[in-house]
């Protein structure tokens, strides 16, 4: 009886790179991906077998020349793909952060692509024929839109609140409300975007408590600004008490003190007609007398990402003229995106049709019971017995840091396998040619249709199909 291969002969075996890269399958990629690509996966497919072979601790693979070439072409492939590609995102989160929060509108793609393609009066004003401002593209209808006097905007709302507060109170003292002290994301935090811009942090009140008198008693020579933040991301409910903003913009005006508002999602329009609890608008707020008010473009706004700014004109004027702001502009196809966003919601009817977050949040929970039950015939019919999926309900979250107390009812698919854990069919739904992404609840993947396109359940059901072969 033969003895088994020693682990130095099974290293002989392994291919050189030039006999991989002659192999037929990585030669029947060598129109499609870069040779240096191609080469890469071979160096790195024969590495990992050399390691594989010499580690004590694990059985010898087999050597087989054709499956090593096979698994070559598989990691060009692999090498070869976009990092950054299209999701189907069926986790319940509208505004999922890690997925790229809102979805843009039809007409804002329209707008990047045409600006992209060509040169644009991205800073040119072509009625005098003289260099121009960027945002001047958007500023006109952000100040229709909010009732404010003038507008900017720049990369993030971040990035907005950094500017707004180097620019108005670099050195001096910003009073804000201890229970508005928020943290987003892991590292924006209010008390450390201060520090970053010069500003002396000056809280008041308590975590759930702060009255006018509190705000009264802190002014002095050394303040700068009155500062009021949206909690975005959490609420504090019970035995509380806040300052509306114009009390804090009354405050203000009997010192001197200019007032800003950090909305965080800000919203353009109010959708508690359709169940979602009433949050100030951005147009609320410049009503309120609010000097400064920042908000982000890719969240209940529905756009791309940006930071946006608007308010009284002296003081826009003075932030858009810090040299900071030049660090933190927008792009053209930001630009692009935005002002057509931006131009849907003159008609607060056709935002509501056409900018998909919005959409999505407005669909009624027998809309998605009807997709549901779609869906899971389509599953049937190319899974069969493969994969159960059954109707349930489930409610959905808006995400971004935008209402968090706020749930969607509506209605999801909940999916096992008839072979193997659900964790493995997310994992293999997550690494497929169509990236999927649900969430696992109660040992089963759940699939929210919500911020599904018609479009693209037909690549869904593939997806299914191909996680289970």
């Amino acid at each position: 009886m033969a003895s088994p291969p020693t682990r130095q002969s099974l290293l002989r075996r392994l291919p050189g790179i030039d006999t991989l890269l002659a192999s037929a399958p990585l030669q029947a990629l060598a129109m499609q991906i870069p040779h240096a690509l191609l080469v890469a996966a071979a160096q790195q497919t024969v590495a990992e077998l050399r390691a594989a072979l010499l580690a004590c601790d694990a059985p010898a693979p087999a050597v087989d020349p054709a499956a090593v070439a096979e698994r070559a072409a598989a990691c060009a492939r692999q090498l070869a793909a976009p990092s950054l590609r299209r999701v189907l995102n069926l986790t319940g989160t509208l505004l999922h952060t890690n997925l790229g929060r809102a979805p843009l509108a039809e007409a804002a793609l329209t707008a990047i692509e045409q600006v992209a393609r060509g040169y644009s009066n991205l800073e040119l004003d072509l009625e005098r024929g003289e260099r121009g401002r960027r945002d001047s593209h958007i500023e006109d209808l952000l100040v229709r839109l909010t009732g404010a006097e003038a507008a900017t905007v720049v990369n993030n709302n971040a990035g907005a609140v950094l500017l707004a507060l180097t620019a108005l109170a670099r050195g001096k003292e910003a009073i804000v409300s201890r229970g508005e002290l928020i943290e987003i994301g892991g590292s924006f935090r209010i008390p450390e975007v201060m520090e970053a811009g010069g500003v002396v942090l000056r809280e008041v009140g308590t975590t759930n408590k702060t009255h006018r008198a509190d705000y009264q008693g802190a002014i002095g020579e050394t303040t700068g600004l009155l500062l009021k933040v949206h909690t975005s991301n959490y609420r504090i409910l019970g035995f509380t008490a806040a300052v509306p903003a114009t009390e804090l913009v009354d405050l203000g005006r009997q010192h001197g003190l200019p007032v800003m508002e950090d909305l965080g999602s800000g919203m353009l329009i109010d959708l508690s007609p359709y169940g979602l609890p009433q949050e100030p608008t951005v147009a609320a707020a410049v009503a309120a007398g609010v000097d400064v008010v920042t908000f982000s473009g890719d969240k209940l706004l529905g756009g791309p990402q940006a930071g946006l700014i608007v308010g009284r004109k002296a003081a826009v004027d003075t932030i858009r003229r810090h040299p900071l702001a030049r660090a933190l502009r927008s792009d053209k196809l930001t630009l692009a995106a935005l002002e057509a966003t931006l131009r849907l919601y003159l008609d607060p009817q056709r935002a509501l049709a056409e900018i998909p977050a919005l959409r999505m949040l407005a669909i009624p929970a027998a809309e998605l019971k009807r997709r549901c039950r779609r869906l899971q015939r389509q599953i049937t019919a190319a899974c069969g017995e493969r994969l159960q999926a059954d109707v349930v309900p489930a409610a959905a979250t808006v995400g971004g840091g935008a209402l968090p107390l706020s749930e969607l009812p509506g209605f999801a698919l909940a999916l096992r396998p008839a072979v193997g854990s659900v964790a493995q069919l997310a994992d293999r739904l997550r690494g497929g040619e169509v990236t999927v992404i649900g969430r696992i609840h109660e040992d089963c993947l759940l699939l929210d249709p919500r911020t599904l396109a018609s479009a693209e359940e037909t690549p869904l059901i593939a997806a299914l199909a191909a996680a289970l072969g």
